[in-house]
């Protein structure tokens, strides 16, 4: 079923990729009213024997076997073909019979009337079951006797399964996969060819850009020295810079400076530093800074720990530069095909990073409020939750391409930290805080309150317990089949929670510090927790209060007197061996978890980077940043 299912998005991506739209829609309603029930034998077998049979759909039992032998005479399979229709007969066969025991004779005498000509002129042996309904006991009848036994209908079913089993499973779609996977390594050498040229342009935009920025201080400032050291600044920046550099800058006075020249040196210009950044990668960055995207020499804190870090080694990079504020929030889909970002000034934007993805699904969401949290369905692409400050849930479908649902939560509890969709069910469950904004926001964050909600009614199920005036939730997280969920507070408590029961089975004191984020581990046997103090627990799952792993990461944090708006967080790779950090500093951190190595740093961004996710399945990060930028980097 998995490749009918890709060959099925092949078709869907050749339709809109050429606009044929009103042909998409026949071909969704089809696909929803699909005779063949996608070529699964249990479905076909329950069609057959539990539904058209016991509830007399002769018309549609027939319509089926016909499409089923206009499927297999398609490929010119004759033995299949002939056993086909062997096993039509003796199915409508089972159709009479089963009529005849409900005692609906009427029903037979219909079907007769309907098919029996057709029955006729494929074989006589039909000719002895016209007579059937008008005998007494045709049960005891020597020529129909062995079709009313129970031991001819298993025969019957286990044949069944056999022949759809061997023709489904043996024959189905070759050509299309063929085609499948032609398309795909077009589809490389495409994106190959696509990647190669962009890394081309922003080299040498940036050798442009440089020389410009040359001559425009030569012009400015005629003495010896400091041209001196503006040519050692400018040829240390070259030599410095990754492959895909961040090529923002800020405008004051109709003048571009970059972040790189030291504001000793230019003592004359005064402007907000928001472009790219050689400042020390550990430094920290001020609220005022964040808010502004940039950073300012009085903030930056030196640190002599990078050394152990040494940069990750890059395929590719690519950059979104659709925002215009600090980004907030940032996630990959189920699939990993789509992303969906946030930023300051209350807009999610959903996009695509592979040139070989449709971007029907692109599109710009004005929440008019500042956004917490985001979170994707987890069984498709298809719905995006967003929370934000002021107790609003929205869902939004991304084919539709507008809000399905506008929920909202108490007045008591006006602040969405977070939302998580279960993996398994259709529902997700909120974490929000009665505090608002303040300078010391985990501090004013207030009281919470758990709400599971479901995504088929839009309503509230249930609240979760946790207590007399219980501190605010900041993280959610789920196991894999949804029977667990975690929950981390700004006390340092981490709760579980049972799903099926609604009760919180344990929970113990994780931190002496808010937790800004929780993971569960990939064996799901423990569980990773991130402090506000930059202090990074895995935790034993099997022996509660046991530690098994952790790392110090407070000279990434932000001060515990930070922005409101960004919050801690991390994220682990599909493997569960490597573990990403938000920064104070213009890069992250990459822990190894587990492992001989102390970990990697990204390269870097213009500003704090505020937002992490990694790709489900692929070795592809997300990082967002108070630049407004998103990139999507890929690991070699």
């Amino acid at each position: 079923m998995e490749k009918m299912r890709h060959a099925e998005e092949l078709v869907r991506e050749f339709l809109v990729f050429r606009g044929f739209t009103n042909t998409l829609e026949s071909y969704e309603t089809e696909l929803r009213t699909d005779i063949g029930k996608g070529f699964e034998v249990d479905k076909i077998l329950d069609l057959i024997f539990s539904v058209y049979v016991p509830k007399f759909h002769a018309d549609k039992l027939v319509a089926l076997l016909g499409f089923f032998k206009h499927y297999l005479s398609s490929s010119s399979d004759t033995p299949l073909v002939s056993t086909l229709l062997k096993l039509e007969a003796s199915i409508l066969r089972f159709y009479v019979v089963h009529a005849v025991q409900c005692n609906r004779n009427d029903k037979v005498v219909e079907f007769f009337a309907l098919y029996g000509s057709e029955l006729l002129l494929r074989s006589q042996d039909w000719t002895q079951w016209f007579a059937i309904p008008y005998k007494k006991n045709p049960h005891l009848d020597p020529e129909f006797r062995v079709f009313f036994s129970k031991e001819w209908y298993q025969a019957l079913h286990l044949s069944s399964r056999n022949f759809f089993s061997e023709v489904f499973n043996a024959t189905r779609l070759p050509a299309l996969l063929k085609v499948s996977s032609e398309m795909n390594a077009t589809n490389v050498l495409k994106r190959d060819i696509v990647h190669l040229n962009l890394k081309l342009s922003q080299l040498q935009a940036l050798l442009d850009e440089k020389e410009a920025q040359l001559r425009q201080f030569r012009s400015m400032d005629g003495s010896t020295g400091s041209q001196s050291n503006l040519r050692e600044e400018t040829a240390r920046t070259v030599k410095n810079s990754p492959d895909v550099f961040p090529t923002t800058t800020s405008q004051i006075g109709q003048i571009e400076v970059i972040q790189d020249l030291a504001v000793g040196e230019l003592g004359n210009i005064h402007s907000e530093l928001i472009g790219s950044t050689s400042c020390d990668d550990s430094a920290f960055l001020s609220e005022d800074c964040l808010r502004n995207g940039g950073a300012d020499d009085a903030s930056l804190k030196e640190n002599d720990g990078d050394e152990d870090f040494s940069e990750v080694n890059v395929e590719h990079q690519e950059t979104f530069l659709g925002h215009t504020s600090p980004i907030s929030r940032c996630r990959f889909s189920a699939s990993g095909n789509n992303i969906a970002s946030a930023s300051l000034d209350g807009t999610v934007r959903i996009w695509t990073y592979d040139t070989s993805t449709p971007v029907s699904r692109n599109a710009t969401i004005y929440c008019g409020t500042e956004i917490l949290s985001l979170d994707w369905e987890c069984k498709s692409d298809r719905l995006l939750l967003i929370g934000t400050s002021d107790g609003c849930i929205k869902a939004w479908n991304v084919d539709a391409k507008r809000v399905v649902c506008d929920l909202s939560t108490t007045e008591s509890f006006p602040s969405v930290l977070d939302l998580k969709c279960s993996p398994v069910e259709p529902i997700f469950v909120s974490a929000a805080a009665s505090g608002g904004a303040g300078s010391k926001y985990v501090d004013n964050l207030g009281f919470a309150s758990l709400t599971v909600w479901n995504m088929k009614t839009w309503k509230a199920m249930t609240v979760l317990p946790l207590g007399e005036d219980p501190p605010a939730i900041t993280s959610l997280c789920f196991n894999h089949n949804g029977k667990i969920l975690a929950a981390a507070a700004v006390d340092g408590m981490i709760h579980m929670f049972d799903m099926s029961a609604g009760l919180q089975i344990t929970g113990w004191p994780a931190h002496d510090s808010s937790i800004s984020s929780i993971l569960f581990g990939p064996d799901e046997t423990s569980i990773f927790s991130l402090g506000s103090d930059g202090k990074i627990f895995e935790w034993s799952l099997q022996n509660q209060g046991q530690i098994l792993w952790s790392r110090d990461c407070s000279r990434f944090c932000y001060p515990l007197n930070g922005s409101k708006y960004f919050r801690h967080e991390m994220a682990l790779d599909a493997n569960g061996r490597r573990l990403l950090v938000t920064s104070s500093s213009v890069r992250a951190p990459i822990y190894q978890v587990h492992g001989n190595l102390s970990g990697w740093r990204t390269l870097p961004h213009g500003a704090p980077i505020t937002a992490v996710d990694w790709h489900p399945t692929l070795p592809i990060f997300l990082t967002g940043s108070a630049d407004n930028s998103v990139r999507v980097t890929s690991l070699s």
